[in-house]
């Protein structure tokens, strides 16, 4: 597939219904780029190498990482209170205010709710705004327990960047990151981005009505990067530049509870994952109708970036991901789980329930013929964006569930477990809804 790149990543776009996307790598001490379709279908701009895409959530390693740089530096440590930083900072739970430290927020473990998307301005206080608005978010579980994705932990790691430096995070991350690699086409405001090549989300091969997350949202993914310029972040992490010991974020912090989303562990910022017997770390990120993924193989030096702007965008970089790193490394990306031969004897009654968190609300029901049924709904600011989606919810085993998003093709996994206090929970998409009814 290396070779043949251009020709095969057309292919796999028209096959995907992507758009357009584009991909860099870096292998064997040489960086290959190749893009493919359209940035916005309403236009036909052309998708070059050097256009930018929303990388969304890839840029909480980019937080993580000059989060870091301040614990080399000696002004923090992972193990610091938040409160020993900002003073002002509270969620509803005073322990937790009390207690959480900055290893919490970057490893996905604080247990505060995490999907709380609100605009607070286009400001340079947006970032303060947010963390102010936090003060009554819930936990999703109680702190260091378990995993589960938190959009809110990473702005307020931005937050305490801010108040150390005394710079918005927008300039914490130029000066800390993107100025020390030289990279030139790797921006976070609108304003920035338009002076290139961008790409546009679509959704249902249409273009969506919002072209980019609010502000506020910045230190947990409003980067937006040529693949180009994500590579030369990876390689950092390998060859150094950014950090004296960037190996201490490969560190798993955690066991994700569901293992076959993902990856396996959580480290700081890192998702870390084994293939045929290598380290991986990787992360990605999705936005309104685009989708990128970062993977690093510290083994064998490989990076290799992946941008997308709508279609079936998960499935497609993963396809990329299984060609692409088989020939170059021999690697074996894991298998996405698929329905066994014969249907699991499960008792689906007790899982039926209603499960919620901020941002989302899953309930799953038992019909009349005694299979599942799963309904998700998004919830909050964002609502408007997506439509609930149905699924059936087909049992492989005790406590793993299958489902399969609207005109997806792979199935994704939804994994349940129980916190020592008796607390039910299901874990999809990297995060752990609790039962509430």
């Amino acid at each position: 597939m290396a070779g043949a790149m251009g020709q095969r990543l057309a292919e796999l776009i028209a096959e995907y219904e992507v758009p357009g996307s584009a991909l860099a790598y870096w292998h064997q001490g040489e960086l290959h780029e190749f893009a493919a379709g359209t940035l916005n279908v309403d236009t036909g701009v052309e998708a070059t190498t050097d256009a930018l895409y929303q990388i969304g959530s890839v840029t909480k390693v980019w937080t993580a990482t000059l989060i870091m740089q301040q614990v080399e530096q000696g002004r923090l440590t992972l193990d610091t209170p938040v409160i020993e930083v900002l003073p002002e900072f509270k969620v509803a739970d005073p322990e937790v205010t009390k207690n959480v430290t900055i290893r919490h927020l970057l490893s996905h473990t604080s247990g505060i709710d995490g999907d709380q998307f609100i605009d607070t301005g286009r400001g340079d206080d947006c970032v303060e705004k947010y963390v102010e608005a936090c003060a009554t978010l819930a936990q999703n579980h109680p702190l260091g327990v378990t995993q589960s994705y938190c959009n809110s932990g990473f702005v307020i790691a931005g937050r305490v960047l801010e108040r150390l430096t005394g710079k918005r995070w927008d300039d914490v991350l130029r000066e800390g990151i993107c100025e020390p690699l030289g990279l030139t086409h790797t921006w976070t405001l609108p304003e920035d981005v338009l002076r290139f090549r961008a790409a546009m989300g679509h959704e249902d091969g249409k273009t969506v009505p919002v072209w980019g997350l609010m502000r506020s949202m910045g230190p947990a993914g409003l980067i937006c990067a040529r693949p180009a310029d994500v590579v030369a972040f990876g390689r950092a992490h390998l060859e150094g530049g950014l950090l004296e010991n960037p190996s201490a974020m490969w560190e798993p912090q955690v066991d994700i509870p569901n293992p076959y989303t993902l990856g396996k562990q959580w480290g700081i910022g890192w998702i870390i994952d084994e293939w045929s017997g290598h380290k991986v770390i990787s992360h990605g990120g999705n936005t309104i109708g685009q989708h990128a993924m970062l993977w690093v193989v510290p083994g064998t030096g490989t990076v290799v970036c992946v941008t997308a702007n709508g279609g079936q965008s998960g499935e497609f970089t993963r396809a990329v991901a299984t060609e692409l790193f088989a020939e170059l490394d021999g690697l074996t990306v894991p298998p996405t789980p698929s329905l066994p031969e014969t249907p699991a004897d499960v008792d689906v009654a007790p899982y039926a329930g209603v499960y919620e968190r901020v941002g989302a609300r899953i309930t799953v029901s038992v019909l009349d013929d005694g299979k599942a049924r799963l309904h998700f709904e998004a919830t909050g600011e964002l609502a408007a964006l997506h439509e609930p989606e149905e699924s059936d919810f087909v049992p492989v085993g005790e406590n793993l569930f299958l489902f399969q998003a609207p005109g997806a093709r792979e199935w994704m996994a939804a994994v349940f477990f129980e916190l020592a206090d008796g607390t039910r929970y299901v874990h999809m998409g990297a995060r752990a809804t609790p039962k509430v009814s």
